[in-house]
């Protein structure tokens, strides 16, 4: 065949092919994806022997109500026995039967139940379980959204719509938001939050308001969203100002300065603690004064010094603030006899002092680390302050000093059984040094 014809005669074969019914349909279709899981057997609907034959159509009488709880408990006791025998699996099937059921109870008993499942399945990382519940309680929660939207395009009067969404959807939503926690969906348990915060506020009911804040604050931070946890946290503390609240505004101040410390705010933390510094000085009967209060404003003169220090990288003028500060904390604790703490504050001071070069003044303080360490019978402290003056020395390069520091690191780590190994080695190399 000449070759011009075979070629048009491919072409035309091929042209016929693409132009083909069955092609065409095939590709008009888009590709099928499997779904993850089976379909969701909280949904599946079916006749349950458990079920009076009207339940589907009526409501259920109170006889038939309490009949129903009472088998749906002895389902949850059936389970419970089957997940303790190591079945696993059967347990869930028989909680999910339980939970198609407690529909017929009510929109509460149900969320109730998946809160309940839920925290097991979470528990025993059961993703296939987790999921369930979480499409199933998504559901009623659009279900709620729907519901209330109908009812506003029926026209009724608005502050009616208002008092009934008010009275209807509080409950359901508080239940929601504890579910949504349960199977730790911080993003759905938020937004439901943040509906129960409309309507607590639309309420004017200000102690309910302050919960919701308190859980809406406490998610951001499990989640260690820092940034909004700060604007929630902030938010309380201008009530807590408002109402006069002293013991929750200094509640509030400590959450906010741990949050911008976390946060790695340090001008936000430190202007926080120096609220913090100001109320613990001032003492207040409301609050624990003496010793507790002097103990808590020591841990905040460290804190403020660390914060400086963390400025201090930026503009060394605020060096001799975090040395101030340091030296405050040490003073608080040492007259309270609180040599723990003490030796806190003098170990940050000691590492402020070498990474400014000032060796003299480290070994100083490390000297009176050693008496601190010694009056708070802390053998561990001990050991480790003989260590850091030993390195101090080396610095010096004032080798006997630095190797007597190290003997005695050495007794100690042999009572402590402890770092024997490292010690030995290090007056093994100082040895080396000194005998060249």
């Amino acid at each position: 065949m000449n070759k011009k014809y075979l070629s048009i005669a491919v072409i035309t074969s091929i042209g016929i092919f693409l132009l083909s019914p069955a092609l065409v349909l095939a590709k008009s279709k888009k590709p099928q994806l499997p779904d993850k899981f089976p379909p969701n057997p909280l949904e599946i609907k079916k006749e349950d022997p458990l079920l009076p034959s009207a339940a589907p159509k009526e409501s259920l009488t109170r006889q038939e109500r309490k009949e129903l709880e009472a088998a749906l408990d002895d389902l949850n006791q059936q389970a419970i026995a089957q997940f303790e025998t190591g079945d696993k699996q059967g347990a869930f099937d028989i909680w999910n039967r339980e939970i198609r059921l407690r529909r017929y109870l009510g929109i509460i008993p149900e969320i109730q139940a998946l809160s309940r499942v839920g925290a097991i399945a979470w528990r025993q990382n059961n993703r296939q379980q987790v999921f369930y519940i979480t499409q199933r309680l998504q559901k009623i929660q659009k279900n709620q959204t729907k519901s209330k939207s109908k009812n506003i395009n029926q026209g009724r009067n608005s502050q009616e719509i208002s008092s009934q969404a008010n009275n209807s959807q509080l409950e359901v939503l508080q239940a929601l938001g504890e579910a949504y926690q349960q199977v730790r969906t911080p993003k759905e348990a938020l937004q439901v939050y943040e509906l129960v915060l409309s309507i607590v506020r639309e309420r004017g009911d200000s102690s309910q308001e302050i919960e919701v804040l308190n859980t809406i604050g406490k998610l951001h931070l499990a989640w260690f969203d820092y940034n909004k946890a700060a604007v929630t946290y902030e938010e309380l503390l201008g009530l807590a100002n408002t109402r006069g609240e002293d013991t929750e505004r200094v509640k509030y101040l400590e959450e906010l300065a741990y949050i911008y410390e976390k946060a790695q705010q340090p001008q936000k933390s430190l202007s926080v603690r120096r609220k913090l510094t100001q109320i613990y000085s001032q003492g207040n009967n409301q609050l624990d004064t003496q010793p507790d209060t002097q103990l808590k404003l020591s841990a905040l003169k460290i804190a403020i010094g660390s914060d400086y220090e963390s400025l201090a990288k930026k503009n060394p003028a605020f060096l001799d603030e975090a040395f101030k500060n340091y030296q405050e904390a040490y003073i608080i604790a040492w007259e309270l006899q609180q040599y723990v703490r003490a030796g806190e504050a003098l170990q940050k001071l000691i590492a402020l002092y070498s990474s400014q070069g000032q060796i003299e003044e480290a070994l100083q303080t490390s000297k009176i680390l050693i008496e601190t360490a010694v009056r708070a019978e802390n053998l561990y402290s001990l050991m480790n302050a003989y260590d850091q003056i030993a390195k101090l020395y080396l610095q010096r390069q004032d080798y006997p000093q630095a190797m007597e520091a190290l003997q005695q690191g050495l007794k100690l780590a042999r009572q402590l059984q402890h770092q024997e190994t490292y010690f030995s080695e290090e007056i093994k190399k100082l040895s080396s040094k000194i005998n060249r």
